[in-house]
Order: structure tokens, then sequence, then C-alpha cells
């Protein structure tokens, strides 16, 4: 069960996500908190704007921790994601020795979601976190704010439609 806290760290996550749609990129946004609860980092998608495929906000806060963060503030650090971790992301979350990830909204959702939107599916599978990587510990989805994010991305691919016609 997700605490008010989990909450209040995903609702900053889809805030990130809108900016992200806003900006021209995919709504996707990350927030990583300490084991006090302290917002240490957070991203928004950047694949497009910065023209890098690589750019998931959940990669950037894994290379950051990995730059800032001892070992033992890593595995006690937890990730916040609008989105549920892809596979490149969630390894290296585990890679990087990141402890506990909360999202959003699924990938099996995503995947759903871009089905009746009528977009094809991703070039990469969508997933679960824990079958990329086992150990970690996930919890998601968050019912409701999954229904925000769902939106978010309804918008985006409204709008790739509209200027594919």
């Amino acid at each position: 069960m997700l605490s008010p806290t989990d909450i209040t760290h995903l609702r900053r996550c889809i805030e990130l996500a809108r900016s992200a749609l806003e900006a021209g990129d995919s709504p996707f946004g990350s927030v990583l908190v300490d084991s006090s609860g302290n917002v240490l980092h957070e991203d928004r998608n950047r694949t497009v704007t910065d023209a890098d495929v690589t750019l998931h906000p959940e990669l950037t806060l894994a290379l950051w921790a990995q730059k800032h963060l001892s070992r033992a503030e890593r595995a006690t650090a937890t990730v916040y994601t609008s989105g549920e971790h892809c596979p490149m992301c969630a390894a290296a979350h585990a890679n990087v020795g990141l402890g506990r990830i909360v999202y959003a909204s699924s990938s099996a959702q995503f995947e759903r979601w871009r089905a009746e939107l009528g977009a094809s599916p991703g070039l990469v599978a969508a997933l679960p976190i824990n079958q990329v990587a086992p150990g970690l510990v996930v919890d998601g989805p968050a019912g409701g704010l999954d229904e925000e994010v769902r939106e978010l991305h309804r918008l985006k691919l409204a709008r790739v439609v509209t200027r594919e016609s």
C-alpha cells in the first residue's frame, strides 16, 4: 500500500511528465528521494528536446545517483516515477544499486493505452521491472494517478496522429 508521502512524490512525477509533454517529449517524470524523504534529484523525459533516445528520467536519476551518492545511500533511496521503468532503466537502476521503485502507471497499462489509442507497439518489450531485475522492491501502479498519466499519453499520441495526418 502506498503512503501519503508516496502519493506526494508521485504527484510531482506527474507534474514533471506534464512538463515533458509541454516541451515536446513523451510524458515521463521521476524523482529520487533519500531515506529521510528529501528530494535529491528529479528529471523529466528529454528524448526529443535533447535528441538522445536514452534520456529517460529514470536513467538520468540512476546516473546522477552513481556519481553523487555512496553505495549505502543508493541502496536506501527510492525512485518515484510516472511510469514503470523500461528494461534499459530497470537494468541501470539495479546495476547502480538503487533501492525501492514506486510508479504511478505500469508498463502493461502503457502498452494497453497505446493499443487503445491506435499507436504501434514500442520498439522494446514492455517487461515488468522484476522480470528485468528480480531483486528490486517495486510498488505500483497507483490507482487514480495512473488515469492522470493515461491522459498525458492520450494527449501525446493525439499530437502525433495530428502531425501524421
